[in-house]
């Protein structure tokens, strides 16, 4: 009895909330690219808090998930610490959401059941403007920076050794929704005269590790995917370096971006980011996974994901609910 009165009223307050949000959507004089449920009227290209006090969200388990570049259960415990640094800071339990796909990451914050996560670039507009994220912070390298590179990637042997090689060959592509791994080559490659799925076939592998495995093991013929994530596969052990070679790399991209839903209470969203500033990044399993990092950095979204929206903008992409369901094979 008492589960049921519960979940009825767990249900209401959602209602309320949904209700709220469509008011205050209604009432909104800048949008932007946003999903109708969302306003921007501070022009930094992110839903703002709920303007009612009423919507906004202070739950006792915070919910806590990391992109699906790769296997969710190996980043589980990698991110372990992190999340009982979080769970002290905020004074919360925090769970952690293994997400399969770019898609179900992003429905899971939209409907509610994720409170903070982090993206993988190319997902992040998406998640931006159809689920309210507000990132607030991404990994910082050693040398300051917070940049990843495309990669062309073949096997050692192969005869490629350009992007202009690449026709009338099998690639993979890792996701519609992936930048490095899609929408990214889609633009650079045309530059140099190949058009992905014309000159070549393109073949969506689903995550990067698949992307490169499969170069690995010569299932495809290159791939384009993300440095850091070759990177850190290497490290591993997974495979030797020497197995693939790369034939074309990009400027430097943006990472992940890890942020919260934009209707938690503020005061709880300032605490989430302190704990992502005052985490001890160096003595912790995420530094033994990211060798390469050394903490966490204030992002600003509007500046840091202006290529990536710009690339996603010339190969068509709608930040809408029928771009979302593009996704859900990724």
């Amino acid at each position: 009895m008492l589960r049921t009165i519960l979940s009825v009223v767990a249900t209401l307050c959602v209602a309320t909330a949904v209700q709220i949000g469509a008011a205050e959507a209604q009432n909104c004089a800048s949008r932007g690219t946003l999903d109708a449920r969302y306003c921007d009227a501070d022009g930094d290209l992110l839903a703002d808090v709920p303007k009612d006090k009423s919507g906004w969200k202070n739950p006792d388990t915070l919910i806590f998930s990391y992109t699906p570049v790769e296997d969710p259960s190996v980043y589980e415990n990698v991110f372990e610490d992190f999340m009982t640094h979080l769970g002290k800071v905020t004074g919360k339990r925090v769970r952690w959401f293994a997400a399969e796909s770019y898609a179900a990451q992003i429905e899971a914050m939209r409907s509610g059941r994720l409170h903070i996560a982090g993206v993988a670039s190319g997902a992040t507009p998406y998640a931006v403007n159809l689920a309210g994220f507000r990132p607030l912070v991404a990994m910082e390298k050693k040398d300051g920076t917070i940049g990843y590179t495309l990669q062309l990637i073949v096997p050692a042997d192969s005869s490629i050794k350009s992007v202009a090689d690449l026709k009338g060959k099998r690639v993979a592509h890792v996701a519609p929704s992936s930048n490095s791994g899609d929408t990214a080559p889609r633009v650079l490659f045309k530059e140099k005269g190949i058009q992905p799925g014309t000159d070549y076939e393109v073949l969506f592998s689903g995550k990067h590790d698949n992307s490169i495995m499969g170069v690995v093991n010569k299932d495809y013929d290159a791939a384009p995917i993300a440095s850091n994530v070759m990177e850190r596969m290497v490290a591993r052990g997974m495979f030797k370096a020497d197995a693939v070679r790369i034939v074309y790399e990009s400027n430097p991209f943006p990472r992940t971006a890890f942020g919260v839903a934009h209707d938690l209470n503020p005061e709880l969203q300032q605490k989430i980011q302190e704990a992502f500033l005052t985490f001890d990044f160096l003595n912790s399993k995420l530094a033994k996974e990211f060798k390469d990092e050394k903490g966490f950095k204030k992002i600003d979204y509007k500046d840091a994901w202006s290529d990536i929206r710009t690339i996603q903008k010339e190969t068509g992409v709608t930040y809408t609910q029928d771009g979302l369901s593009k996704l859900k094979g990724d």
